[in-house]
Protein backbone atom coordinates (compact mmCIF):
# COMPACT_ATOMS: atom_id res chain seq x y z
CA UNK A 1 0.00 0.00 0.00
CA UNK A 2 1.69 3.02 -0.97
CA UNK A 3 1.72 5.94 2.02
CA UNK A 4 -1.46 7.45 2.24
CA UNK A 5 -1.20 11.72 3.04
CA UNK A 6 -2.12 12.59 7.17
CA UNK A 7 -5.39 13.85 7.08
CA UNK A 8 -7.04 16.49 9.07
CA UNK A 9 -9.74 18.06 10.67
CA UNK A 10 -11.12 19.20 7.25
CA UNK A 11 -10.35 15.91 5.83
CA UNK A 12 -13.12 13.17 4.69
CA UNK A 13 -13.83 10.37 6.85
CA UNK A 14 -12.79 8.00 4.08
CA UNK A 15 -9.42 10.01 4.12
CA UNK A 16 -8.83 8.94 7.81
CA UNK A 17 -9.60 5.91 7.64
CA UNK A 18 -7.37 5.06 4.51
CA UNK A 19 -4.39 6.76 6.41
CA UNK A 20 -5.41 4.88 9.68
CA UNK A 21 -5.25 1.64 7.58
CA UNK A 22 -1.63 1.97 7.41
CA UNK A 23 -0.65 3.66 10.85
CA UNK A 24 -0.23 0.33 12.84
CA UNK A 25 1.92 -2.47 11.01
CA UNK A 26 -0.82 -5.11 13.31
CA UNK A 27 -4.75 -4.78 12.19
CA UNK A 28 -5.71 -6.19 16.00
CA UNK A 29 -2.96 -5.48 18.82
CA UNK A 30 -4.51 -6.59 21.74
CA UNK A 31 -4.03 -4.46 25.11
CA UNK A 32 -5.51 -1.37 26.97
CA UNK A 33 -2.43 0.26 28.14
CA UNK A 34 -1.68 2.44 25.28
CA UNK A 35 -5.38 3.00 24.44
CA UNK A 36 -6.37 3.51 28.04
CA UNK A 37 -3.31 6.42 28.19
CA UNK A 38 -4.86 8.46 25.57
CA UNK A 39 -8.48 8.29 26.55
CA UNK A 40 -7.03 9.41 30.40
CA UNK A 41 -5.55 12.32 28.27
CA UNK A 42 -8.38 12.99 26.39
CA UNK A 43 -10.75 12.93 29.71
CA UNK A 44 -13.27 10.46 27.68
CA UNK A 45 -13.47 7.48 29.85
CA UNK A 46 -16.48 8.41 31.55
CA UNK A 47 -18.63 9.12 28.20
CA UNK A 48 -22.16 9.11 29.57
CA UNK A 49 -23.79 8.59 33.40
CA UNK A 50 -24.28 5.33 32.50
CA UNK A 51 -22.52 2.86 30.20
CA UNK A 52 -23.81 -0.69 29.13
CA UNK A 53 -21.33 -2.80 27.49
CA UNK A 54 -21.94 -5.85 24.91
CA UNK A 55 -19.91 -8.65 25.00
CA UNK A 56 -20.40 -12.42 23.74
CA UNK A 57 -19.44 -14.28 20.43
CA UNK A 58 -22.93 -14.26 18.46
CA UNK A 59 -26.35 -11.87 19.20
CA UNK A 60 -24.11 -8.56 19.90
CA UNK A 61 -25.39 -6.62 17.12
CA UNK A 62 -28.75 -7.45 17.86
CA UNK A 63 -28.54 -7.01 21.39
CA UNK A 64 -26.94 -3.34 20.80
CA UNK A 65 -30.00 -2.39 18.12
CA UNK A 66 -32.61 -3.52 20.69
CA UNK A 67 -31.14 -1.81 23.85
CA UNK A 68 -31.03 1.54 21.98
CA UNK A 69 -34.44 1.44 20.80
CA UNK A 70 -36.01 0.50 23.73
CA UNK A 71 -33.96 3.47 25.44
CA UNK A 72 -35.08 5.58 22.91
CA UNK A 73 -38.50 4.70 23.24
CA UNK A 74 -38.03 5.69 26.97
CA UNK A 75 -37.33 9.00 26.20
CA UNK A 76 -33.69 8.72 26.84
CA UNK A 77 -30.32 10.06 24.89
CA UNK A 78 -28.67 7.42 23.76
CA UNK A 79 -25.30 6.91 22.52
CA UNK A 80 -24.31 3.68 20.51
CA UNK A 81 -20.75 2.29 19.46
CA UNK A 82 -20.59 -1.39 16.91
CA UNK A 83 -18.24 -2.56 14.76
CA UNK A 84 -17.67 -3.37 12.02
CA UNK A 85 -19.37 -1.17 9.38
CA UNK A 86 -21.30 -2.52 6.43
CA UNK A 87 -21.33 0.54 4.14
CA UNK A 88 -20.36 3.42 5.89
CA UNK A 89 -17.84 4.06 9.30
CA UNK A 90 -20.30 6.43 10.61
CA UNK A 91 -22.39 3.32 11.16
CA UNK A 92 -20.24 2.08 13.89
CA UNK A 93 -20.86 5.50 16.11
CA UNK A 94 -24.60 6.53 16.38
CA UNK A 95 -26.77 8.66 18.89
CA UNK A 96 -30.30 7.97 19.10
CA UNK A 97 -29.80 5.36 16.11
CA UNK A 98 -28.20 7.87 13.98
CA UNK A 99 -25.00 7.68 12.56
CA UNK A 100 -23.05 10.76 13.70
CA UNK A 101 -22.19 13.52 10.87
CA UNK A 102 -18.83 12.96 9.12
CA UNK A 103 -17.58 16.59 10.51
CA UNK A 104 -17.41 15.19 13.97
CA UNK A 105 -15.38 11.71 13.49
CA UNK A 106 -13.01 13.78 11.05
CA UNK A 107 -13.17 16.44 14.27
CA UNK A 108 -12.58 13.83 16.61
CA UNK A 109 -9.59 12.32 14.85
CA UNK A 110 -7.98 14.93 14.58
CA UNK A 111 -8.14 15.65 18.03
CA UNK A 112 -6.80 12.05 18.72
CA UNK A 113 -3.94 12.15 16.47
CA UNK A 114 -3.16 15.50 18.41
CA UNK A 115 -3.48 13.90 21.93
CA UNK A 116 -1.67 10.41 21.55
CA UNK A 117 1.32 12.02 20.55
CA UNK A 118 3.62 9.19 20.18
CA UNK A 119 1.14 6.55 21.41
CA UNK A 120 0.68 3.93 18.77
CA UNK A 121 -3.39 3.49 18.36
CA UNK A 122 -4.91 0.64 16.11
CA UNK A 123 -7.55 1.57 13.48
CA UNK A 124 -9.97 -0.44 16.19
CA UNK A 125 -8.48 2.08 18.62
CA UNK A 126 -8.86 5.28 17.21
CA UNK A 127 -12.51 4.55 15.95
CA UNK A 128 -13.22 3.71 20.01
CA UNK A 129 -11.39 6.59 20.76
CA UNK A 130 -13.79 8.20 18.57
CA UNK A 131 -16.76 7.20 20.07
CA UNK A 132 -16.03 7.43 23.09
CA UNK A 133 -14.89 11.28 22.31
CA UNK A 134 -18.09 12.25 20.47
CA UNK A 135 -20.02 11.04 23.32
CA UNK A 136 -18.21 12.69 25.94
CA UNK A 137 -19.14 15.62 23.87
CA UNK A 138 -22.70 15.39 23.73
CA UNK A 139 -26.02 15.32 26.55
CA UNK A 140 -26.51 11.50 26.66
CA UNK A 141 -28.06 9.73 29.39
CA UNK A 142 -26.86 6.31 28.23
CA UNK A 143 -24.05 4.80 26.10
CA UNK A 144 -23.87 1.06 24.54
CA UNK A 145 -20.37 0.31 23.63
CA UNK A 146 -20.27 -3.50 21.51
CA UNK A 147 -17.19 -5.12 22.37
CA UNK A 148 -15.22 -5.65 19.24
CA UNK A 149 -12.92 -8.88 19.87
CA UNK A 150 -12.73 -10.95 22.99
CA UNK A 151 -13.62 -8.54 25.73
CA UNK A 152 -11.07 -7.81 28.52
CA UNK A 153 -8.05 -6.62 26.20
CA UNK A 154 -10.29 -5.21 23.94
CA UNK A 155 -10.32 -1.51 23.60
CA UNK A 156 -13.80 -1.29 25.06
CA UNK A 157 -12.94 -2.13 28.14
CA UNK A 158 -11.52 0.43 29.03
CA UNK A 159 -14.75 2.11 30.45
CA UNK A 160 -15.89 1.34 33.50
CA UNK A 161 -19.63 -0.60 32.30
CA UNK A 162 -22.25 -0.20 34.78
CA UNK A 163 -24.10 -2.84 33.06
CA UNK A 164 -22.87 -5.96 30.78
CA UNK A 165 -24.68 -8.13 28.40
CA UNK A 166 -22.68 -11.34 27.82
CA UNK A 167 -24.72 -12.95 24.37
CA UNK A 168 -23.95 -16.41 23.28
CA UNK A 169 -20.55 -17.14 23.60
CA UNK A 170 -18.84 -19.23 21.32
CA UNK A 171 -15.51 -20.13 19.18
CA UNK A 172 -14.43 -17.66 17.51
CA UNK A 173 -11.25 -15.66 16.44
CA UNK A 174 -9.01 -18.52 16.99
CA UNK A 175 -5.95 -16.80 16.15
CA UNK A 176 -6.43 -14.60 19.15
CA UNK A 177 -8.87 -15.93 21.44
CA UNK A 178 -7.54 -19.30 21.17
CA UNK A 179 -10.30 -23.03 20.89
CA UNK A 180 -10.97 -23.58 23.90
CA UNK A 181 -15.12 -22.24 25.23
CA UNK A 182 -14.55 -22.21 28.74
CA UNK A 183 -11.47 -19.30 28.33
CA UNK A 184 -13.45 -17.88 25.88
CA UNK A 185 -15.86 -17.12 28.49
CA UNK A 186 -13.68 -15.71 30.77
CA UNK A 187 -12.36 -13.23 28.16
CA UNK A 188 -16.16 -12.26 27.48
CA UNK A 189 -16.56 -11.57 31.33
CA UNK A 190 -13.35 -9.54 31.42
CA UNK A 191 -15.57 -6.32 30.71
CA UNK A 192 -17.93 -6.88 34.07
CA UNK A 193 -17.30 -4.94 37.19
CA UNK A 194 -17.49 -6.02 40.89
CA UNK A 195 -20.44 -5.05 42.19
CA UNK A 196 -22.37 -4.38 38.93
CA UNK A 197 -24.85 -6.30 37.23
CA UNK A 198 -23.99 -8.73 34.63
CA UNK A 199 -26.44 -10.68 32.26
CA UNK A 200 -25.81 -13.76 30.41
CA UNK A 201 -28.03 -14.19 27.87
CA UNK A 202 -26.81 -17.65 26.48
CA UNK A 203 -28.40 -20.73 27.57
CA UNK A 204 -25.82 -22.98 28.30
CA UNK A 205 -22.64 -20.84 29.07
CA UNK A 206 -19.22 -22.62 30.69
CA UNK A 207 -19.15 -22.87 34.42
CA UNK A 208 -16.19 -20.99 34.11
CA UNK A 209 -18.63 -17.62 33.46
CA UNK A 210 -20.39 -18.17 36.68
CA UNK A 211 -16.77 -19.06 38.51
CA UNK A 212 -15.04 -15.88 37.40
CA UNK A 213 -18.52 -13.62 38.34
CA UNK A 214 -17.95 -15.31 41.93
CA UNK A 215 -14.64 -14.75 42.00
CA UNK A 216 -14.84 -10.92 41.07
CA UNK A 217 -18.37 -10.32 43.28
CA UNK A 218 -20.07 -9.86 39.99
CA UNK A 219 -23.69 -10.20 40.10
CA UNK A 220 -24.74 -12.50 37.34
CA UNK A 221 -28.42 -12.91 36.06
CA UNK A 222 -28.25 -16.09 33.95
CA UNK A 223 -31.09 -17.53 31.06
CA UNK A 224 -32.29 -20.39 32.46
CA UNK A 225 -31.47 -20.02 36.06
CA UNK A 226 -32.42 -16.45 36.87
CA UNK A 227 -35.05 -15.57 34.40
CA UNK A 228 -36.42 -17.69 31.08
CA UNK A 229 -38.34 -17.04 28.56
CA UNK A 230 -41.50 -18.75 26.08
CA UNK A 231 -43.11 -18.15 23.07
CA UNK A 232 -46.73 -18.08 23.30
CA UNK A 233 -49.10 -20.25 21.64
CA UNK A 234 -50.29 -18.30 18.73
CA UNK A 235 -46.48 -17.28 18.44
CA UNK A 236 -47.33 -13.43 18.42
CA UNK A 237 -46.27 -12.95 22.05
CA UNK A 238 -43.64 -14.03 24.11
CA UNK A 239 -43.34 -14.13 28.04
CA UNK A 240 -40.14 -13.38 30.27
CA UNK A 241 -40.45 -14.51 33.50
CA UNK A 242 -37.83 -13.76 36.39
CA UNK A 243 -37.00 -15.74 39.65
CA UNK A 244 -39.34 -13.91 41.80
CA UNK A 245 -41.79 -14.53 39.82
CA UNK A 246 -42.25 -11.17 38.45
CA UNK A 247 -43.32 -11.88 34.35
CA UNK A 248 -43.52 -9.78 31.33
CA UNK A 249 -45.84 -9.95 27.97
CA UNK A 250 -44.00 -8.72 25.14
CA UNK A 251 -44.39 -8.64 21.07
CA UNK A 252 -42.09 -10.38 19.15
CA UNK A 253 -38.77 -8.93 18.01
CA UNK A 254 -38.82 -7.09 14.89
CA UNK A 255 -35.75 -8.72 13.96
CA UNK A 256 -35.88 -11.78 12.22
CA UNK A 257 -35.41 -15.51 13.41
CA UNK A 258 -36.23 -17.45 16.66
CA UNK A 259 -33.23 -16.69 18.04
CA UNK A 260 -33.99 -13.32 19.06
CA UNK A 261 -35.68 -13.63 21.35
CA UNK A 262 -33.06 -15.37 23.59
CA UNK A 263 -31.33 -11.68 23.14
CA UNK A 264 -34.23 -9.84 23.81
CA UNK A 265 -34.57 -11.78 27.00
CA UNK A 266 -31.26 -10.73 27.85
CA UNK A 267 -32.24 -7.07 27.20
CA UNK A 268 -35.43 -7.02 28.85
CA UNK A 269 -33.73 -8.90 31.90
CA UNK A 270 -30.89 -5.96 31.95
CA UNK A 271 -33.03 -2.80 31.91
CA UNK A 272 -35.65 -4.62 34.41
CA UNK A 273 -32.86 -4.94 36.83
CA UNK A 274 -31.12 -1.49 36.17
CA UNK A 275 -35.01 0.03 36.19
CA UNK A 276 -35.01 -1.39 39.91
CA UNK A 277 -31.63 -0.90 41.29
CA UNK A 278 -32.28 3.04 40.36
CA UNK A 279 -29.82 2.94 37.23
CA UNK A 280 -32.65 4.29 34.50
CA UNK A 281 -34.29 7.69 35.58
CA UNK A 282 -37.84 6.39 34.50
CA UNK A 283 -40.42 4.76 35.94
CA UNK A 284 -41.50 0.82 35.85
CA UNK A 285 -44.59 1.75 33.66
CA UNK A 286 -43.13 3.55 31.40
CA UNK A 287 -40.48 0.71 30.90
CA UNK A 288 -42.85 -1.69 30.27
CA UNK A 289 -44.31 0.50 27.29
CA UNK A 290 -40.68 1.75 26.23
CA UNK A 291 -40.13 -2.60 25.82
CA UNK A 292 -43.18 -3.27 24.10
CA UNK A 293 -42.68 0.07 21.85
CA UNK A 294 -38.56 -0.83 21.33
CA UNK A 295 -38.62 -4.24 20.54
CA UNK A 296 -40.85 -4.24 17.38
CA UNK A 297 -38.98 -0.97 15.99
CA UNK A 298 -35.77 -2.60 16.26
CA UNK A 299 -33.15 -2.46 13.00
CA UNK A 300 -30.22 -4.31 12.11
CA UNK A 301 -28.99 -4.41 8.93
CA UNK A 302 -27.18 -6.92 7.86
CA UNK A 303 -28.70 -10.00 9.51
CA UNK A 304 -31.43 -11.94 7.86
CA UNK A 305 -32.45 -9.27 5.25
CA UNK A 306 -33.90 -9.85 2.31
CA UNK A 307 -32.41 -7.59 -0.48
CA UNK A 308 -34.43 -6.65 -2.81
CA UNK A 309 -33.65 -4.39 -6.06
CA UNK A 310 -33.75 -3.83 -9.70
CA UNK A 311 -31.05 -3.35 -12.22
CA UNK A 312 -30.84 -3.34 -16.00
CA UNK A 313 -34.52 -3.86 -15.96
CA UNK A 314 -34.54 -7.51 -13.75
CA UNK A 315 -35.56 -7.96 -10.25
CA UNK A 316 -33.17 -9.38 -8.00
CA UNK A 317 -34.20 -11.02 -4.06
CA UNK A 318 -31.16 -12.54 -2.04
CA UNK A 319 -30.60 -13.14 1.30
CA UNK A 320 -28.25 -11.44 3.14
CA UNK A 321 -26.18 -12.45 6.58
CA UNK A 322 -23.42 -11.94 8.09
CA UNK A 323 -23.26 -14.99 9.30
CA UNK A 324 -19.58 -15.87 10.35
CA UNK A 325 -18.81 -18.43 12.60
CA UNK A 326 -20.21 -22.56 13.51
CA UNK A 327 -22.46 -20.93 15.75
CA UNK A 328 -23.81 -18.44 13.65
CA UNK A 329 -23.87 -20.34 10.93
CA UNK A 330 -26.07 -22.83 12.76
CA UNK A 331 -28.94 -20.18 13.57
CA UNK A 332 -29.00 -19.22 9.65
CA UNK A 333 -29.26 -23.12 9.21
CA UNK A 334 -32.23 -23.50 10.96
CA UNK A 335 -33.55 -20.44 9.41
CA UNK A 336 -33.28 -21.65 6.01
CA UNK A 337 -35.13 -24.14 7.03
CA UNK A 338 -38.02 -23.43 8.79
CA UNK A 339 -38.83 -21.06 5.98
CA UNK A 340 -38.37 -23.79 3.21
CA UNK A 341 -35.28 -21.97 1.63
CA UNK A 342 -33.88 -24.45 -0.43
CA UNK A 343 -31.71 -24.28 -3.71
CA UNK A 344 -30.20 -21.42 -3.26
CA UNK A 345 -27.46 -19.84 -5.10
CA UNK A 346 -24.71 -19.10 -2.15
CA UNK A 347 -22.06 -16.20 -2.45
CA UNK A 348 -19.23 -17.41 0.32
CA UNK A 349 -16.06 -15.53 1.66
CA UNK A 350 -14.80 -15.65 4.90
CA UNK A 351 -11.45 -14.65 6.81
CA UNK A 352 -8.98 -16.98 7.09
CA UNK A 353 -8.95 -16.97 10.61
CA UNK A 354 -12.74 -18.45 11.06
CA UNK A 355 -13.65 -22.14 11.59
CA UNK A 356 -14.57 -22.26 8.29
CA UNK A 357 -15.37 -26.01 7.25
CA UNK A 358 -18.16 -26.46 9.71
CA UNK A 359 -19.87 -23.38 8.66
CA UNK A 360 -20.26 -24.18 4.96
CA UNK A 361 -21.44 -28.09 6.36
CA UNK A 362 -24.30 -26.40 7.99
CA UNK A 363 -25.47 -24.36 4.88
CA UNK A 364 -24.21 -26.49 2.06
CA UNK A 365 -27.80 -28.64 2.56
CA UNK A 366 -29.57 -26.17 1.12
CA UNK A 367 -27.32 -24.67 -1.86
CA UNK A 368 -27.40 -25.95 -5.27
CA UNK A 369 -24.11 -23.63 -6.24
CA UNK A 370 -21.65 -22.05 -4.88
CA UNK A 371 -19.88 -18.74 -5.77
CA UNK A 372 -16.29 -17.73 -3.91
CA UNK A 373 -14.44 -14.85 -4.22
CA UNK A 374 -11.27 -13.52 -2.53
CA UNK A 375 -12.18 -10.59 -0.32
CA UNK A 376 -9.08 -9.10 -1.39
CA UNK A 377 -8.13 -7.66 2.52
CA UNK A 378 -5.25 -8.70 4.82
CA UNK A 379 -7.04 -11.16 6.59
CA UNK A 380 -9.33 -12.64 3.98
CA UNK A 381 -9.19 -16.65 2.97
CA UNK A 382 -7.69 -16.68 -0.93
CA UNK A 383 -9.42 -18.70 -3.41
CA UNK A 384 -7.31 -21.76 -2.95
CA UNK A 385 -8.45 -21.75 0.65
CA UNK A 386 -11.93 -21.10 -0.09
CA UNK A 387 -11.72 -24.22 -2.70
CA UNK A 388 -10.83 -26.32 -0.48
CA UNK A 389 -13.02 -25.44 2.63
CA UNK A 390 -15.96 -26.81 -0.63
CA UNK A 391 -13.81 -29.73 -1.39
CA UNK A 392 -13.62 -30.87 2.43
CA UNK A 393 -17.24 -30.03 3.04
CA UNK A 394 -18.05 -32.67 -0.01
CA UNK A 395 -19.30 -30.01 -2.56
CA UNK A 396 -19.04 -30.97 -6.14
CA UNK A 397 -16.35 -28.97 -8.12
CA UNK A 398 -19.04 -28.68 -10.91
CA UNK A 399 -21.08 -27.01 -8.07
CA UNK A 400 -18.26 -24.18 -7.65
CA UNK A 401 -17.42 -20.79 -9.39
CA UNK A 402 -14.78 -18.90 -8.27
CA UNK A 403 -13.83 -15.25 -9.09
CA UNK A 404 -10.93 -13.44 -8.24
CA UNK A 405 -12.81 -10.21 -7.42
CA UNK A 406 -16.62 -9.36 -5.87
CA UNK A 407 -16.62 -7.33 -8.76
CA UNK A 408 -16.36 -9.89 -11.32
CA UNK A 409 -18.74 -12.20 -9.41
CA UNK A 410 -21.83 -9.72 -9.55
CA UNK A 411 -21.23 -8.25 -13.06
CA UNK A 412 -21.58 -12.00 -13.49
CA UNK A 413 -24.67 -12.85 -10.96
CA UNK A 414 -26.37 -9.65 -12.32
CA UNK A 415 -26.33 -10.71 -16.58
CA UNK A 416 -28.04 -14.22 -15.36
CA UNK A 417 -29.75 -14.41 -11.97
CA UNK A 418 -32.56 -11.68 -12.75
CA UNK A 419 -35.95 -11.79 -13.88
CA UNK A 420 -38.87 -9.36 -14.52
CA UNK A 421 -40.89 -10.45 -11.91
CA UNK A 422 -39.72 -10.15 -8.24
CA UNK A 423 -38.93 -13.51 -6.97
CA UNK A 424 -41.25 -14.48 -3.64
CA UNK A 425 -38.63 -16.28 -2.03
CA UNK A 426 -34.55 -15.17 -2.11
CA UNK A 427 -32.42 -17.14 -4.71
CA UNK A 428 -28.96 -16.01 -3.70
CA UNK A 429 -27.41 -15.96 -0.54
CA UNK A 430 -24.98 -14.02 0.39
CA UNK A 431 -22.56 -14.60 3.83
CA UNK A 432 -19.44 -15.76 5.63
CA UNK A 433 -18.39 -12.07 6.96
CA UNK A 434 -19.31 -8.12 7.66
CA UNK A 435 -16.90 -7.92 4.79
CA UNK A 436 -18.67 -10.35 2.37
CA UNK A 437 -21.82 -8.11 3.38
CA UNK A 438 -19.98 -4.94 2.84
CA UNK A 439 -18.29 -5.41 -0.50
CA UNK A 440 -21.85 -6.58 -1.63
CA UNK A 441 -23.07 -3.21 -1.10
CA UNK A 442 -20.38 -1.54 -2.67
CA UNK A 443 -20.72 -3.22 -5.56
CA UNK A 444 -24.20 -2.78 -5.98
CA UNK A 445 -24.26 0.97 -5.22
CA UNK A 446 -21.57 1.15 -7.55
CA UNK A 447 -23.73 0.36 -10.36
CA UNK A 448 -26.50 2.31 -8.71
CA UNK A 449 -28.95 -0.21 -8.56
CA UNK A 450 -32.78 0.38 -7.22
CA UNK A 451 -33.54 -1.20 -3.72
CA UNK A 452 -37.11 -1.79 -3.62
Amino acid sequence: MSAVSKPSANSSVNEWVDWLLQLHAQEIDLGLERVHSVAERMQILRPAPKVITVAGTNGKGSTVAMLVSVLKAAGLNVGAYTSPHIQNFNERIQINGVPVADEQISESFADIELSRAATKLTYFEFSTLAALHIFSNTDLDVVVLEVGLGGRLDAVNIVDADAVIITAIDIDHIEWLGDDRGQIAIEKAGVTRSGHLAVCSDPNPPETLSDYCVRHKVPLHRLGVDYSYQLAEDKKTWCLTRQNGSCFDLPLPSLKGDFQLQNASGVVALLVAMQEAGDLAISFEHLQEALRKGLVQANHPGRLQSLRFEFAGKRFHWLIDVAHNPQSAQVLAMYLEQHKLNNLQALFSVLDDKDSLPMVKKIAPFVTHWTVADLQIPRAAGLQKLQSILVDADVAAEHVTAEESFSEVLERLLQVSGTMTMPEKPTHLVWGSFFTVAQLYQGLNARQVNYV
